[in-house]
């Protein structure tokens, strides 16, 4: 076993001592699991679940503890087993392939007569992750700043971390990028001249992207990490770019085209309203909007909207995913804007996510050589096939947005 950095890892280092808690959760988790078509293993030879000998092997390591963790924080404590290894994936058996299973059964794998006890587990958003002007920095540094190096071990050439837009099997990570990029640059009809507004640099792709096509780019971000290295990336393309160090909320001007992929999910929905109604404010007559944006169903993200779960506990804290209905009622509710078109990169997503989890198994070597432990890998590993899961089962989605107010088109 791994020792756990106790001070770096204080949740994960030991399992809480619950043992009330840590029964219930074996008798609920038994009769739940024997519904889908997994195979939960046991050292004495116990086996559970409705799977075959073909089928996905989840491979209980440490029983006590796994139990204890899932009964004490029942929406975190599962992520968590897995980054302490007191479970794995069997031997042969893909990590995504085994959650995805659960995924397709996220809304009923809970039985209904103890879905009206989740108020008693589910916990909300703690203060310090509101996303405030302060907060959002924050929140964003806790991601988005642990290192470039980091991300540029698994993510390609273009440093692009969201969804591509693939064109056939056969394209490469880099193409499908670029081409999702195009895609929102012509949805929000940039070309020469266009006043351009990016909120959320990422590391330069997208500006880099329409400087090129001759529009005059004004890009956004609160990350400074990610600052630091998109300027060097504007440089060596030989763009002129204006980037600003600032929250969104403090963004002057007008600008013929706004565009920003996969920033909603990190405003928080107490501050959606404010997002739009600042796109809103910001864009020139006649202007676009085209924005990328995850999204899941609407009475999954009204069962889910209060709640406060392992991604934003230990990945994106703040975050929230919208639904398109909610976004809809936004608009209308803070804006003149409304949905022109919407374009579904879901079942891209997933193998965007494929491709980053296997460049980041592949380059560990390198990643651990930054000072990133094995807890952090199991913590990484769990989070891009608990997506790749979600993609892939339709219970997450992205899509390309683009809107306009209705008199201009």
């Amino acid at each position: 076993m791994t020792q756990i950095a106790t001070a770096r890892w204080p949740g994960i280092a030991h399992a809480p001592r619950t043992p009330l808690k840590a029964h219930a959760a074996k008798a609920i988790l038994k009769p739940t699991v024997n519904r889908v078509p997994v195979r939960l293993t046991f050292a004495d030879g116990n086996t559970w679940g409705a799977g075959s000998p073909d089928s996905p092997e989840m491979r209980i390591v440490r029983p006590r503890a796994f139990f204890a963790r899932l009964g004490s924080e029942t929406k975190i404590g599962f992520g968590e087993a897995y980054m302490a290894g007191d479970w794995t994936a069997g031997e042969g058996t893909d990590l995504a392939e085994l959650l995805t299973p659960f995924a397709e059964r996220m809304a009923t794998i809970v039985p209904v007569p103890l879905q009206k006890f989740r108020v008693f587990v589910d916990k909300k958003l703690p203060h310090h992750q509101r996303n405030s002007v302060n907060g959002s920095r924050k929140n964003i540094e806790a991601h988005y700043d642990l290192s470039n190096d980091l991300f540029a071990e698994f993510l390609d050439p273009t440093m692009s971390y969201s969804a591509a837009s693939f064109e056939g099997p056969e394209q490469e990570l880099e193409a499908a990028q670029l081409r999702k990029i195009d895609a929102i640059l012509d949805d929000a009809r940039v070309t020469a001249g266009t006043r351009v507004l990016e909120i959320g640099s990422g590391w330069g792709a997208l500006a880099i992207r329409a400087a090129q096509r001759g529009a005059k780019v004004t890009t956004i971000t609160i990350s400074t990490e990610q600052a630091a290295l998109a300027e060097q990336r504007f440089a060596e393309a030989g763009v002129d770019v204006d980037l600003q160090l600032v929250d969104y909320r403090e963004v002057t001007g007008q600008y013929d085209a706004i565009v920003s992929i996969e920033m909603i999910e990190a405003v928080g929905e107490e501050y959606w309203g404010t997002y739009f109604s600042t796109i809103d404010k910001l864009l020139a007559p006649g202007g676009r909007v085209a924005i990328q944006a995850i999204t899941m169903g609407h009475h999954r993200y009204l069962a889910t909207r209060n709640s406060y779960g392992w991604i934003q506990k230990y990945i994106f804290p703040g975050g929230l995913i919208p639904s398109l209905d909610a976004i809809d009622q936004t608009l209308d509710e803070h804006t003149s804007l409304t949905v022109t078109n919407r374009r579904s990169l879901g079942q891209d997503y997933a193998r965007t996510l494929r491709h980053w989890r296997d460049a980041f198994n592949a380059n560990w070597a390198a990643i651990n050589d930054q000072g990133f432990d094995e807890t952090f890998r199991r913590m990484w590993e769990f989070y891009l096939a608990y997506c790749e899961a979600g993609f892939v089962t339709g219970y997450l989605d992205v899509f390309q947005i683009t809107m306009s107010r209705p008199a201009e088109g």
